[in-house]
């Protein structure tokens, strides 16, 4: 076995089916969509169908849907484009969020609390998620957005979406829900949620990079964050990514239609990678992802290591080694990969810095097999070994 990948909550491979329902787009039907011409009218149409079949997919209409660059942009739009309306004519509004986070949400909080609006940032429970009742005790007359992820992009653990949005309406207050690490494994009705705001990104599910959605429920006011030109209904200036909005579609169509198999086939393979850590890890071990409870991700598992006989397991390290060894797996977020600091959604949920530093986040995807799971552990075992 030449390699593994179990890395597929950073990035998953393009589906060939997906890739060959772009290709036109990139070859012969290249036009504008925002051209009046034929090939301009075509990509038009194209690319209103791509909204079309994402709306049916989240159970929303299709002018509720806007095409961003990715996850990062539909999270900032989210964030700036409410306050920035809620906030026009009077104080900055205030935003309610979670120290376990994605980046791209905390970033722009803090981005937001320098230019004066209210940001409260709550810290998760010993589980690794907000609960209603923080969120309710949090929210304040200048409140205007609450925003928390569906499930954690580290840990896997699941925000109960549901019952915050029902605190949310009781407070006549926008829920944004980053929803990157749900897409294709989990339901995501925005009525059945309850969300107002939502964030995916394309790559995230076998689809292509440099595309996102964004959904925003009607009646919301949101302001652009990309000025430019009228494209996304004046909401986010550019010209659009037709094959890349295509690619995004026909991906999330076929996510929907394999979700409820696909998620049982990776519970049955995460529980063999927990059940095998025992004994691979042969030692001291902290599993940040809670063990078989429904509010927790199907494909994410993360294990950190506390210091052996006083010395602090160089995580840097262990990722490398194993990476030698054809084992691909990361500390967390891509995002924040070659950081000297330790994750800030280990460190949100209790870990001492010197564990936080030597976490592995194992996450599985499609390909995945059971001979993955037992070669990696093996690996990890052999690596442990050698390095302690």
């Amino acid at each position: 076995m030449d390699r593994v990948y179990l890395d597929h909550a950073a990035t998953t491979p393009l589906d060939p089916e997906v890739l060959e329902a772009m290709k036109p787009y990139m070859l012969d039907q290249y036009g504008n969509a925002s051209s009046v011409h034929q090939l301009g009218r075509q990509a038009r149409v194209a690319m209103e169908e791509a909204r079309e079949r994402v709306a049916a997919c989240l159970g929303a209409e299709s002018s509720e849907i806007i095409f961003t660059s990715g996850g990062t942009e539909a999270d900032n739009l989210a964030l700036k484009g409410v306050l920035q309306a809620a906030s026009a004519g009077g104080d900055p509004a205030g935003l309610v969020t979670s120290a376990a986070e994605h980046e791209a949400v905390l970033r722009p909080a803090e981005r937001l609390q320098e230019q004066g609006h209210p940001v409260t940032i709550l810290s998760p429970e010993a589980h690794g998620a907000v609960t209603p009742r923080q969120v309710d005790a949090a929210i304040d007359d200048r409140t205007a957005l609450v925003s928390l992820m569906h499930t954690n992009n580290e840990i896997g653990v699941q925000t109960d979406v549901p019952a915050v949005a029902d605190v949310c309406e009781a407070h006549d207050v926008l829920f944004h829900c980053d929803a990157v690490q749900a897409a294709g494994l989990q339901s995501l009705n925005v009525d059945a949620l309850g969300v107002d705001l939502l964030s995916m990104s394309g790559h995230k599910f076998y689809g292509p990079k440099g595309i996102g959605v964004l959904y925003v429920r009607n009646g919301v006011d949101l302001g652009p964050l990309v000025e430019g030109g009228s494209q996304e209904r004046e909401r986010r200036g550019g010209t659009e990514n037709v094959p890349g909005a295509i690619g995004l579609a026909e991906a999330l169509e076929r996510a929907v239609d394999q979700a409820q198999a696909r998620a049982e086939r990776l519970s049955r393979l995460r529980e063999r990678l927990i059940d095998g850590l025992d004994e691979a890890v042969m030692g001291r071990y902290v599993l940040n992802t809670p063990a078989r409870e429904a509010s927790v991700a199907p494909h994410v598992v993360n294990v950190a290591f506390p210091p052996a006989n006083g010395e602090p397991l160089d995580g840097e390290m262990l990722i490398l080694n194993l990476d030698m060894e054809g084992v691909l797996v990361s500390a967390g977020s891509a995002c924040t990969s070659g950081a000297l600091e330790p994750s800030h959604v280990l460190t949100a949920i209790g870990l001492e810095r010197p564990t936080a530093s030597a976490a592995v986040r194992f996450s599985l995807g499609a390909g995945t097999t059971a001979d993955d799971i037992d070669y990696a552990l093996e690996k990890l075992r052999s690596t442990l070994q050698r390095m302690r």
